[in-house]
């Protein structure tokens, strides 16, 4: 494959020829930055681990250049962080077992610009060689600008495909805002109770970013244990780490839903559910 970055890259961990390598592909993550799809997409990478018939592909859109840094990667360049971020994500893939890791290169700015149609194309030639069954990327409410770009050009990219092309779900990830506000009946549930050593080691290889002053390790493994505990009030505990993620499947098969209005309809669910409990128990006023 030919994308437009002149530097961006396929690595295949297995050394699987190119286009064999892809089109095995059953889950495929589209993540801003290098660690997010180890954060976001823990279960496609478990549900294709050491499974013949399933395999997990990821695609980082951005270059890592701007990343922050700190102790031993303080006097790093840009160049240099690009560099140690694509390797760091080449070595997730390897423990992960991906079918392949596939870097864009963007700059950020080149993402987050609405007219820019170079990462959707990049997309749309990823999407028709992978040909997978479930998508993963970020969720509409992110509050990382990058975040939720990619996750626009995502589903721009699914609606250029025909119907028969599409993949069967979409579902946006947990990282800079977990979901845990949203109404239960409208979370996507993923238990993460298993392999939670292979979880810490996905996480763990990103020692740039760790190592630099954010435990994103402890904080992802922590999130999915919170998750399991608070997520039902009156049950006891059946699963020892959760991941939420929103279906934003809707989006990929009416082109007519409009994602800003399809966002923000479960941010009014989650209004309506919080009034109707407050209303239904707090003391009645008297004139």
């Amino acid at each position: 494959m030919r994308f437009h970055q002149p530097e961006a890259e396929i690595y295949i961990p297995d050394g699987t020829p190119e286009p064999e390598a892809l089109s095995r592909t059953t889950h495929l993550c589209f993540s801003a930055h290098q660690d997010d799809i180890e954060i976001m997409a823990a279960h496609a990478i478990l549900a294709c681990f050491q499974q013949p018939e399933q395999w997990f592909t990821g695609v980082v859109v951005t270059d890592g250049r701007g990343s922050p840094r700190n102790g031993l990667y303080a006097h790093y360049t840009d160049e240099a962080m690009r560099a140690v971020r694509f390797q760091e994500q080449r070595k997730a893939a390897f423990v992960g077992e991906y079918a392949a890791q596939i870097m864009l290169d963007y700059p950020s700015k080149a993402v987050k610009d609405p007219t820019n149609p170079l990462a959707t194309e990049d997309m749309v030639a990823i999407l028709r060689a992978t040909r997978p069954r479930e998508v993963y990327t970020h969720n509409l409410a992110d509050k990382h600008d990058t975040h939720v770009a990619v996750a626009l050009r995502v589903i721009q990219a699914i609606r250029q495909l025909p119907a028969s092309e599409r993949p069967e779900r979409l579902y946006g990830g947990e990282v800079w805002r977990d979901l845990d506000w949203m109404p239960d009946e409208d979370k996507v549930v993923f238990d993460l109770s298993q392999q939670e050593n292979l979880q810490a080691a996905l996480l763990g290889v990103f020692d740039s970013q760790i190592s630099g002053g954010k435990r994103y390790d402890l904080a992802t493994l922590a999130r999915r244990r919170v998750n399991a505990t608070f997520f039902a009030s009156h049950a006891v505990d059946q699963a020892t780490a959760l991941a939420f993620s929103m279906d934003l499947t809707p989006l990929i098969r009416d082109d007519s839903l409009d994602p800003l209005t399809y966002t923000t309809d479960f941010i009014a669910r989650f209004r309506e559910e919080v009034t109707r409990r407050i209303r239904q128990l707090q003391p009645r006023t008297t004139a």
